[in-house]
Parts: structure tokens; C-alpha cells; sequence
């Protein structure tokens, strides 16, 4: 036999297992998909055995899951392995699943407490809907309204960051920085001062800091610690000193859920939600300011003729200033920090919309698919505060804005972002005119998918306001 007849016998033989090995994939992936509708879950795109979807998802997920539910509607399933996951997409999916069958859609997967010697102690972002849960948040409600959030003094202690932040760009005035940093310090000094007490000048690195679980652990620790030296229940100082006085009362209670690592664990989870998200709308408010100088000027008017030059502005006049407070809804609605929920877990047999979905069954709620739906809002893509006027100037309230989710997994933080947003936002706008570096292109309006969704880092000159 010839070299060449033993080429073309070999290539024939792997053109042959090649054949075999395509085959095998596709039967397997038939089964595994024809199982999932046989099982009665609602259907969705192809996976490849073992993986699932994985290799069809990126980090821009929520627009995928947007896309493939124009094929296979508001509600499917992918597969993560061979887990099936149901997706949630468009307001009216959602919102049926969220608060119509709040009963069933409201907890959580049983993930992993990382770096917690305490599995039990979830927080309230990982804890199942229990009464643990309602027990927890309803103390965590309690505590962030008796520290001032929606009160004077809790918009002092914003101020208070937005002063320090506006000193720190006066000093950069006509050079070119990044904002960045700068935004989260802040909104990380507002929980410092709500949950510890005081406010700490966080350095150049902080951000990894507070990424370091471990270390933000370790940190948590120690302030308790020190809390419970000076602790005194006559003389309540902030939300650790809340905690402590919660858990003497319930001392020698051997089912009190007042430990340490749920103390440890509260304070490490509204550290996370309440600095990453605020840091990053409001990086987004100040990149639509540059992209969009028309509307720049349109808040500043409107602030100054509320306001003047230099008087603070507070809460009361937010209802004073309509376009300033649309301007702010279309940043979040746009900018989608948040773009999926954090994950959902069914507590029963459903059947939703016709779909019979099976108890304990992950289910993934698509933010984005209705900040960003266009029967909902026209050109979505398109930065427009009018969305939120209505024909007389007035600001109009849409039900569809769920940057906050919906339904009893709503972010307790909601009110205390809102309130930051509007304060920090309108004290830079009234000192500040945002602008590109001379000579740089304008930054672009695309974000980047991670933890958070976040603008592309930008430069930017911040002109001093006369």
C-alpha cells in the first residue's frame, strides 16, 4: 500500500469519527432539549451537552437573554451545565412572577457565603425568603430610618461628601482626570458615617480594598470590636451600635439570629450595594452631562433658579425641579448599573404562563430587557429626560423603572440611593461644568458588563462655575 492510500485511509478514518463525534452531539443535545420540554419548561435556545449555554452567553448576558426572547418569548430556559435556569424577560413577566406569585419566586439559591465561617449567616442579599429573611429586613428598614436616611440629617452627612468631593475638583481645575475614584470614595464615606459613625478619607487603592472580601471582612470585625468596648445602649451611635443592642436583648436566646458573622455579613452586603451602584450612576450622570451639554445647561438653569449659586440643596426641592429629577430617572434607566436581578429561586411547583415549572428552580430576572425595551420606551437607547415630563413640565413617576428589582426582594437601599443621587448630582452640576479635554474625543456612551454595568473609563475637565 502507498504512502498516499495510507494518508487517504487515515483522513477517511478521522473524517469518519469526526462524523461519529458531531452525531453523538447533536442526539445528545436533542435529548437533553427534548427532555426540557417534556418536563414542561418553558423552551429556549440549544445548548451542547455538559456546558448547556455557557459558550452562547458573554459578559453582555442581559442583552443576549433580550435577543433570545424575541425568538422564544418573555420567558425560557438555558441551561448552565445541565441545570436548567428560567429567565424572566419584559415588565409584565417579571412583575407577574415577582409580585403576583411573590410566593413562590421571591427566594434565593443556596449559594455560598464566601469567606464566612458561618453558613447560616446570609445576610439579607443570600438569605432564602424565611422569617429569618422578613426578621432581618424589617430590623435593617428600621435602623437605616432611625440613622436619618429620608431625614435632614442623614442629607447632611451627603452633603457633607459632596463638599469634601467638590474641594478635591476645584483643586483639579483645567487638568484632565478621571472621576472615577473620586465618586466612590464618596458613596463609600456615606455608608462609613450611616454604618460606623465616622467617615474615613479612603486613598488611592481603596477600590481594591473594598473588593478584597477578606479584607472588608476583616475590617467589619475590627469595628465591632471596637463598638462593643464603647458600646453604650443609652447612647445609640449608628447601625453597628443598632445591631448589638438588637442582639443583647435576645442574649441567651439560642435561636436569636443576632450573631457575630449576620452582623459581620449586613454591614459587608450594604457596603456593596450601596457603594459600587451609586458610584457608577452617577458616573453615568456626569458622561451624559459631557455627551449631551445641551441638557447640562437645561439642570444648571434649573438649579440655579431654584437654588442660586450657593445655597445647599435638599430634598425639598427636589419637587421644584422636574427636569433635574427626569434627567436623574433617565440615568438610571440607561445606564442599568444593576442590569439582572440578583438570582431568584421558586419555593413550589408552578405553572406559569402555561409553563409547569418544577420547586427549587433557578430563575434569572432580566432588568435590563425592560429598561431598555422598546415598545416601553421609544429609541431606547436614546438618552432623553422628556420620557419622564409630561406635557406641562411635570415630572411623571413610570412603574415600569425597576432599576431597584420589584416585589419583596425590592433593595431596602432604594430610598438612601435616591436621595445620594439627587444631592451629590445637583451640588456638582451647581459648581461644575463637565467637559472633554481639549483636543480628546468624546467619551463613548457604551458600557462595559462586569459586576456592575459601568461606563469605559473617560478623562475629563471639570470647568470651575462662575
Amino acid at each position: 500500500m502507498s504512502i498516499i492510500s495510507v494518508l487517504l485511509s487515515a483522513l477517511n478514518w478521522s473524517w469518519s469519527l469526526q462524523t461519529l463525534l458531531v452525531g453523538v452531539v447533536v442526539i445528545i443535545t436533542t435529548v437533553l432539549w427534548k427532555r426540557s420540554a417534556a418536563a414542561g419548561l418553558p423552551p429556549g435556545p440549544r445548548g451542547l451537552p455538559l456546558v448547556g449555554n455557557l459558550f452562547s452567553m458573554s459578559k453582555d448576558t442581559p442583552v443576549v437573554y433580550q435577543e433570545w426572547s424575541k425568538k422564544y418569548g418573555d420567558v425560557f430556559t438555558v441551561y448552565a451545565f445541565r441545570r436548567p435556569r428560567v429567565v424572566l424577560n419584559g415588565f409584565s413577566a417579571i412583575r407577574e412572577a415577582l409580585v403576583t406569585n411573590a410566593d413562590v419566586f421571591s427566594s434565593r439559591p443556596p449559594f455560598p457565603v464566601y469567606g464566612s465561617p458561618d453558613q447560616s449567616a446570609r445576610g439579607l442579599l443570600l438569605e432564602p425568603y424565611t422569617a429569618r429573611f422578613k426578621e432581618h429586613k424589617k430590623f435593617t428598614m428600621s435602623a437605616l430610618r432611625d440613622f436619618g436616611v429620608g431625614k435632614r440629617s442623614m442629607e447632611g452627612k451627603i452633603l457633607e461628601e459632596a463638599r469634601s468631593l467638590s474641594d478635591v475638583i476645584t483643586k483639579k481645575e483645567k487638568q484632565a482626570f478621571c472621576i472615577s475614584r473620586l465618586l466612590k470614595n464618596t458613596t463609600c464615606n456615606v455608608i462609613c458615617s450611616l454604618v460606623f459613625g465616622s467617615r474615613y478619607y479612603l486613598k488611592k487603592g481603596s477600590e481594591r480594598f473594598l473588593n478584597n472580601q477578606l479584607k472588608l471582612r476583616e475590617h467589619i470585625r475590627e469595628e465591632i470590636a471596637k463598638h462593643k468596648e464603647t458600646f453604650d445602649p443609652n447612647d445609640i451611635r449608628d447601625f453597628l451600635d443598632t445591631f448589638l443592642l438588637e442582639a443583647k436583648k435576645r442574649e441567651g436566646d439560642q435561636n436569636s439570629t443576632f450573631t457575630e458573622e449576620q452582623h459581620v455579613e449586613l454591614v459587608r452586603q450594604l457596603f456593596l450595594a450601596g457603594t459600587d451602584t451609586t458610584a457608577n450612576t452617577l458616573y453615568w450622570a456626569v458622561l451624559f452631562m459631557i455627551l449631551h451639554p445641551d441638557i447640562q445647561q437645561k439642570v444648571q438653569q434649573e438649579i440655579a433658579s431654584v437654588l442660586g449659586p450657593n445655597q445647599d440643596p435638599s430634598m425639598e426641592h427636589r419637587s421644584q425641579m422636574p427636569y433635574t429629577e427626569a434627567t436623574l430617572s433617565e440615568v438610571s434607566r440607561v445606564a442599568a448599573t444593576a442590569p439582572m436581578a440578583f438570582g431568584h429561586f421558586t419555593t413550589s411547583d408552578i405553572v406559569f404562563r402555561g409553563y409547569h415549572i418544577p420547586k427549587a428552580t433557578s430563575v434569572e430576572v432580566n432588568i435590563w430587557s425592560v429598561l431598555r425595551d422598546p415598545q416601553l420606551w421609544p429609541e431606547p437607547n436614546k438618552f432623553d429626560p422628556t420620557r419622564f415630563l409630561d406635557d406641562t413640565g411635570k415630572f411623571t413617576k413610570r412603574e415600569e423603572m425597576i432599576v431597584f428589582s420589584m416585589g419583596r426582594r425590592l433593595c431596602p437601599g432604594e430610598r438612601l440611593a435616591k436621595v445620594e443621587l439627587f444631592l451629590i448630582f445637583t451640588s456638582l452640576l451647581q459648581r461644575f461644568t463637565f467637559k472633554p479635554p481639549e483636543g480628546n474625543d468624546m467619551p463613548s456612551a457604551e458600557g462595559v458588563f462586569g459586576l456592575v454595568y459601568a461606563p469605559a473609563p473617560f478623562q475629563l475637565v471639570a470647568e470651575l462655575k462662575k
